[in-house]
Order: C-alpha cells, then sequence, then structure tokens
C-alpha cells in the first residue's frame, strides 16, 4: 500500500474497500481497519457535509472505476504518526487533465489545527503528485473567511489567483489558488 510519511505524519490514501467500510459502518470501524486509535473528527457542518458527499458522489464511484489511480481520487487519511490517529483528510479531484491540472482538498479536525499538520499534509501530497510529469499544476479553493486554510496554501507556494462565489444551497465567496511546477 502506498504511504507517504513525513516528520509528523503518514497520509494513507483509502482504497474502495476502506472507503465502503467507512460509508456501511461509520469512522470507527475504518479506524479498526487501518489499526489506528479512535479519533472522532470535529468539522464545521460544511465539511462534514462536503467529506459525506464526496465519500458517496465521488470517492467510492471514482475509485470502483479507477482501481489502478484510486489514490487520485480518494480520500488520504492524515494520521498524526506520535498519537496513531487520523486527525483529517485530504486529497486530489483525479488525475491530471489535458491541461495538466488538477486540484487539492483538505479538512482537519478542529482540535489539530493551527499546528502545521495541514501545511505538512498538503506539501507531502504536492510533491508525491508532482513526481508525475504530466500534473503541471495544483489548483484549490478556499472560504474567503478561512485564514487558516489560506496561509496553508501560501506557505506551499500557492498563488491567489481571484475570487468567485460556488453555487451552493448557501452561496459562498472563495479565493481561487495555484501552484505551478518548479
Amino acid at each position: 500500500m502506498i504511504q507517504l510519511h513525513t516528520p509528523h505524519l503518514t497520509l494513507i490514501p483509502l482504497k474502495l474497500e476502506h472507503l465502503l467500510v467507512w460509508r456501511q459502518s461509520g469512522r470507527k470501524d475504518l479506524e479498526k481497519m487501518l489499526e489506528l486509535l479512535p479519533n472522532t473528527w470535529n468539522l464545521e457542518l460544511f465539511y462534514e457535509r462536503e467529506t459525506q458527499l464526496a465519500l458517496s458522489d465521488y470517492w467510492i464511484p471514482q475509485t470502483a472505476k479507477f482501481p489502478l489511480d484510486y489514490y487520485w481520487y480518494t480520500n488520504w487519511e492524515i494520521i498524526l504518526t506520535a498519537s496513531s490517529c487520523s486527525v483529517g483528510g485530504i486529497g486530489f479531484s483525479g488525475l491530471p487533465d489535458n491541461d495538466g491540472t488538477t486540484e487539492i482538498g483538505y479538512a482537519l479536525d478542529q482540535k489539530f489545527r493551527g499546528q502545521g499538520i495541514a501545511t505538512e499534509a498538503v506539501q507531502a501530497l504536492s510533491e508525491w503528485g508532482f513526481q508525475d510529469t504530466g500534473l503541471r499544476i495544483i489548483r484549490a479553493e478556499t472560504p474567503v473567511d478561512n485564514i487558516g486554510s489560506q496561509r496553508v496554501l501560501e506557505k506551499n507556494h500557492f498563488q491567489k489567483t481571484g475570487e468567485k462565489t460556488l453555487a451552493l444551497e448557501n452561496p459562498m465567496q472563495v479565493f481561487t489558488w495555484e501552484r505551478l511546477r518548479y
């Protein structure tokens, strides 16, 4: 199994069978399956909903469709090595498209924010992604009021490229970001 290791983290891409356990039995059973200590994620309602939508509408169907490249289409668990527990998730929106771009997204348990974990995870997954010569640009979006997430991207050499409104049930203003291959 592919894993990324950093000084404080292990990133594990979830396979289809992991995602199915998460959806059918919940995160506690997923944590047992991955031999992790339990940690109930504390996310804002928006991120909780986004995670559940991604699980059923994106990660599961895409990892089933692309079993050999599943790691481009799944959630990577962000494991805090010292405590052997999952503190969040990160992932790409798929293999690089014809323009060489993909998008990165992440969510971190509120209890673990402000400790550099998201910065370290974004750095590790970005560096892993750029090993694919087809990847030229990683894009991201952050709510305009999420200063912490904006700092994570700035520390990882993302440049702000604009602002737009996401057409959600409650429309959301976001900044758009890009990181170019060096």
